[in-house]
């Protein structure tokens, strides 16, 4: 799928502040956390907002989050109202992946289809753990969580739009729930 350099994607949320030098605690969409760390800028958007563009003074890793610190914004009375804005990059400033790794808005909304069951699904949602992300597929079989590693997830195919899975026993009921 290609894209526009100057397309604007959803990073994350800022979830709250810390500190009192204005730095904003960024809780990301997916695992990408790393990718914020050498934006040149970034955008905030609150709602339908237009997204309104900040230069970073100051970003780290912190508990799993991102903490960002931007230019001009620097007391926590000033950046205390961008709570709950949404937090974007351009796609052009996005670092190159491996092949085998993808962005959340690259893999969201694929078919997944397991090898011995079929289609099980459309992967809606992908959360973090400390071992690994875990995407949530919703389908005919209810929710399944599925570990993101490779013994699990054999292959994404972008242009088909799907996800191919080998899960174990266990982690999909024996019947269909309709």
């Amino acid at each position: 799928m290609k894209r526009d350099q100057d397309q604007l994607l959803v990073f994350g949320v800022v979830a709250g502040t810390h500190g009192l030098k204005g730095d904003l605690k960024v809780r990301p969409s997916s695992g990408d956390s790393d990718s914020l760390l050498d934006a040149p800028e970034i955008f905030l958007r609150r709602g339908k907002d237009v997204p309104v563009s900040h230069r970073p003074a100051r970003v780290a890793v912190h508990k799993g989050n991102i903490l960002l610190r931007l230019q001009g914004l620097e007391s926590i009375e000033a950046v205390q109202p961008l709570v709950g804005c949404e937090v974007l990059m351009r796609y052009g400033d996005l670092p190159d992946l491996d092949d085998d790794e993808f962005y959340w808005f690259e893999i969201e909304g694929l078919r997944v289809v397991d090898q011995s069951r079929g289609e099980i699904g459309i992967l809606e949602d992908m959360f973090s753990t400390a071992a690994h992300d875990i995407y949530v597929v919703r389908g005919r079989f209810g929710e399944i969580l599925i570990p993101a590693v490779d013994e699990f997830v054999l292959g994404v195919d972008q242009e088909e739009r799907r996800m191919t899975v080998d899960l174990p026993e266990g982690l999909v009921p024996d019947t269909d729930e309709v």
